[in-house]
């Protein structure tokens, strides 16, 4: 599944620029707040899922290369975090659904979550 087939079925808001995530095809997902956690169990083009929205997402998010951030429970970065994300090229999407509700919703598309 791509990102573009899962923002539309998730109804996620792109804050970052838009580009064709039809060709982003995450390999599977990880849900956590705590940074030191999406640090040592987050891989690669995965998504990862948190209600965090402060810049140092970006940092993390750029250093894994991970196919994008959903930011759920209404939690919005500010300008200066959504500018790094560009920046950085860190796909920022929105949402007002809890995260486990996001959990969920990506297990039954196939997208595995690890926590």
């Amino acid at each position: 599944m791509n990102l573009q087939e899962i923002i539309d079925r998730l109804n996620l808001t792109v804050l970052t620029d838009p580009r064709d995530f039809t060709l982003i095809q995450p390999d599977g997902g990880y849900s956590s707040d705590l940074l030191s956690c999406v640090m040592a169990g987050a891989k690669s083009n995965y998504l990862w899922v948190t209600l965090q929205a402060h810049l140092n997402i970006v940092a993390v998010a750029a250093l894994l290369e991970v196919a994008a951030i959903i930011i759920t429970e209404n939690a919005q970065p500010d300008s200066a975090t959504i500018s790094k994300a560009n920046e950085q090229g860190v796909i920022l999407l929105s949402t007002a659904a809890q995260t486990y509700e996001v959990d969920g919703k990506l297990w039954e598309m196939g997208i595995q979550i690890h926590k």
